[in-house]
C-alpha cells in the first residue's frame, strides 16, 4: 500500500501522475471516499495527465462518461453512486468497458464490488483532513 499524507489540492495534479507509475499497467482504476472527498477532482487531474482535451465531469445521471486522449484513445469515467443494484451496471455493459484494456475510472465502486476482478483494479482512497488537503491511499 501506497500513500499520500495531507496533499494539497494544487498537488493533486501531481498526485495524478505518480498514480500512473503506481498503477503497473492496470487500467481499472476505483476510487472510494466520501461525498466532497474530492474523486472527481482527483479523476479530473488524472485525465489531464493522460491528455483528454474535452471537459471532464461527473457521470452522476449517465453512469459513464467517455473521454478522448490527443492519441484517441478512450477513457471511461463511472459514477455509480445513484444506481440501486448490480443489474443496471449490467444494463449499461460495463463488461465492455471494463474488457476494453482502456482506461476506466470508477467513482463509488463499492455499488458494484463483486463485478470487480481485485488482480486488475487500481483501489484510490481518498480521505478529507481538512477543506483543502486530503490523504491518499493507494494498492
Amino acid at each position: 500500500m501506497n500513500g499520500f499524507k495531507e496533499v494539497s489540492l494544487q498537488h493533486i495534479p501531481a498526485i495524478a501522475a505518480q498514480l500512473f507509475e503506481l498503477a503497473h499497467q492496470k487500467k481499472i482504476w476505483a476510487f472510494y471516499g466520501d461525498l466532497g472527498a474530492g474523486k472527481t477532482t482527483l479523476i479530473k487531474a488524472i485525465c489531464e495527465a493522460c491528455g483528454v482535451t474535452t471537459e471532464v465531469s461527473s457521470p452522476t445521471f449517465s453512469l459513464v462518461n467517455q473521454y478522448q486522449t490527443k492519441l484517441g484513445n478512450p477513457v471511461f469515467h463511472f459514477d455509480f453512486y445513484r444506481i440501486k443494484n448490480l443489474e443496471e451496471a449490467y444494463d449499461i455493459g460495463y463488461e465492455e468497458y471494463f474488457d476494453s484494456g482502456n482506461l476506466c475510472l470508477i467513482e463509488w465502486p463499492e455499488k458494484i464490488e463483486p463485478l470487480l476482478a481485485k488482480e486488475d483494479v487500481l483501489y484510490i482512497s481518498l480521505t478529507k483532513t481538512n477543506e483543502s488537503t486530503r490523504d491518499i491511499e493507494v494498492w
